[in-house]
């Protein structure tokens, strides 16, 4: 088992030191799903929800999601973020979440993939809500990553 690079030698949280690492281009894609009826999927897909467009504003959220990662995930390092792109498609039972970050630093940018997709999620989720409590989300992970001194790694 690899060592936890987030634990210090007495088991102790910290951010990892990451000043010694090369610059280099890096990004990362995730997804997900937000399982859902038919008929709250035409809703979804009509554009014309009661809080507005969904999938425009939920891929807006997923965006402004990617730049405050480190908000929200207290071991993340503050990044500038080159480009995050967000998709919500149809999908066979609901819709289906791309998120793509881009940065070139010192460290990776998969947990800024993967809060724009939950986030993104969790907005379709709540301008949805109204027609149907019942959706589930599934299946959020990193499909991707490039760069840095892991290289690269894709799902299987």
């Amino acid at each position: 088992m690899s060592k936890l690079t987030h634990i210090d030698e007495t088991g102790r949280a910290r951010m990892v030191d990451v000043s010694g690492k090369a610059v280099t281009a890096r990004e990362a894609v995730a997804e997900g799903f937000l399982r859902m009826s038919p008929a709250t999927l035409a809703l979804a897909l009509a554009g014309e929800g009661a809080k507005g467009d969904v999938r425009a504003v939920a891929e807006i959220a997923g965006v402004m999601a990617a730049k405050k990662t480190s908000d929200l995930i207290p071991m993340c390092h503050p990044l500038p973020i080159a480009k995050a792109e967000v998709r919500v498609e149809p999908g066979d039972g609901g819709l289906s979440v791309m998120a793509r970050v881009r940065t070139t630093g010192q460290t990776g940018v998969e947990m800024e993939a993967l809060t724009a997709c939950a986030v993104t999620l969790l907005t379709l989720y709540d301008m949805l809500k109204a027609a149907e409590k019942g959706m589930v989300l599934e299946a959020v992970r990193l499909v991707s990553k490039t760069g840095g001194k892991s290289g690269d790694w894709a799902a299987s």
